[in-house]
């Protein structure tokens, strides 16, 4: 069995707003093996951003606040670690590349700068050093080290999470946290982009959490995959059980939202309904208002994780028994 190296147990995070509490993740359990790439897919809202700020103790507070649960890297819980304990293992150990460059870049300091200055801090070597290692990282993502001296507005979009790619990784971190990092990007950068995330994940050897809501980006990239909605993950499973056999209604209704050219279907279809309010979430299961499989008891009771086969865990009442399962 390989070795875990992030675990995520029961985590519950809250945001206090005006409107009222926000729960944005609730009894969360996921988990990434060393030198694995893990997928996690959601609609805009399911809490996967905050997940990832979870993990990297950047969850802005106020408005949010960790309510209860652990997060284990190596082991350690890091939401039981000090403030400067914690500012050792972000950008060093665990990395993160934001899902807008330009917001995430400072703009008024050159690249270089940027890569050189993380690399002084966790890596101890002195401004020469940096600034050679600083090159190297912009060579190794396909940018000339001779525009180190540029500003993030001087780039183009590609080029600028390319610089965030360079800047994540300069550290040689053990796990990379990458959030949408092609959103922003048109199809044949995107392209580009994740074709370089995969060779330098190679290279590094660095286990890498995916978070997306393309279904194609996690079939190219991807071991494992974890399906999230409404601050749950409601199935998780490696990517080939996951696109053979998907097994939680959610899973089934993304799938089929997406065209199929091995299907010939007159229409798609459509997940029925929106996903529902933060701040007044369903009782039971939270997808149940949606759900073409759901019973009364859905309504009435939160389902428990079932490991259904080896790796393939789902969060849904017909694998309790409880509810008629599909007729297959």
């Amino acid at each position: 069995m390989a070795e875990r190296l992030l675990d995520i147990e029961n985590l519950r995070v809250e945001y206090h707003t005006d409107d009222g509490v926000v729960t944005a993740v609730e009894n969360l359990n996921l988990y990434l093996e060393k030198g694995q790439t893990l997928g996690l897919v959601g609609e805009t809202g399911a809490g996967k951003t905050t997940t990832a700020l979870s993990v990297m103790r950047l969850v802005p507070d106020p408005p949010g606040r960790i309510i209860s649960g652990s997060i284990r890297f190596h082991g350690e819980d890091l939401l039981t670690k000090r403030v400067d304990e914690i500012k050792k293992i972000r950008g060093n150990k665990i990395s993160m590349i934001f899902q807008d460059p330009m917001t995430s870049l400072n703009p008024v300091l050159t690249v270089g700068f940027q890569i050189e200055e993380a690399v002084m801090l966790h890596q101890g070597l002195d401004h020469r050093g940096a600034k050679k290692r600083a090159g190297e990282m912009l060579e190794l993502v396909g940018i000339p080290a001779g525009r180190e001296g540029d500003y993030p507005h001087e780039f183009s979009g590609g080029m600028r999470q390319r610089v965030g790619i360079a800047m994540a990784l300069s550290c040689n971190p053990e796990l990379l946290i990458a959030d949408e990092p092609t959103t922003a990007l048109d199809v044949t950068i995107q392209a580009q982009v994740l074709e370089l995330m995969k060779k330098l994940r190679e290279q590094f050897s660095t286990s890498m959490l995916l978070i997306t809501h393309d279904l194609g980006v996690v079939a190219e990239v991807c071991d494992h995959v974890a399906i999230m909605y409404a601050g749950t993950i409601v199935e998780h499973a490696d990517v080939e059980t996951l696109f053979t056999n998907p097994r939680h209604p959610y899973t089934r209704g993304l799938f089929g939202s997406i065209p199929s050219l091995d299907e010939d279907v007159p229409r798609l279809r459509p997940i029925k309904g929106l996903m529902p309010d933060p701040t007044d979430l369903p009782t039971g299961c939270k997808f149940h208002p949606r759900c073409p499989m759901a019973k009364e008891i859905c309504a009435e009771r939160v389902p428990v994780d079932v490991e259904i086969a080896a790796g393939h865990r789902v969060n849904c009442m017909m694998y309790e028994g409880l509810v008629p399962g599909y007729e297959e």
